[in-house]
């Protein structure tokens, strides 16, 4: 998707940041020169222009535009934001479901064993509180736009839009 593919970019590890934006964006060279500059918390002002840049390049416009927007309401805002990953799934397939299931299912774990060791190190939330490794789906995790937001760790999220 756009956002996947904004926050592979998003997601790049600081000493990479500069060159990154040399090799793959068309920013003019006295613009990077600024960021190179940037150090701590700042450095993630860069990222977040590598990630743009580089979706704007392969993607367009528009698609940076979106994902960039999608990435701001959910970590910036907290919200579910709407362009995230999303899964459908009928209410009767979601109610009774354990979560490390739906975890797999998701993409957001390769295994049950994962999704248990991300849940009992605090890792695996829905709707942005923390589960217990035995948490199972109820109608209560539904939220009134029929959406149920699964976290893995801060940075990977999924929508499951339940009919």
């Amino acid at each position: 998707s756009h956002f996947d593919f904004y926050q592979y970019w998003r997601n790049t590890e600081d000493a990479d940041v500069v060159r990154f934006l040399k090799i793959f964006t068309p920013l003019p060279m006295d613009e990077i020169a600024k960021l190179e500059k940037l150090q701590g918390q700042e450095i993630n002002e860069a990222k977040k222009i590598l990630a743009y840049e580089a979706t704007k390049l392969v993607r367009g416009q528009a698609a940076a535009d979106e994902a960039q927007e999608t990435a701001r309401q959910a970590f910036e805002l907290g919200a579910k934001a709407e362009g995230l990953p999303t899964i459908e799934m009928g209410k009767g397939d979601f109610i009774g479901q354990s979560y490390l299931d739906l975890f797999v299912a998701s993409g957001l774990a390769s295994s049950k064993g994962e999704a248990r060791r991300l849940a009992q190190g605090g890792g695996a939330k829905v709707n942005d509180a923390p589960i217990t490794d035995t948490a199972i789906a109820s109608e209560s995790d539904i939220d009134a736009d029929a959406i149920v937001k699964l976290s893995a760790g801060k940075k990977k999220h999924t929508l499951i839009k339940v009919a």
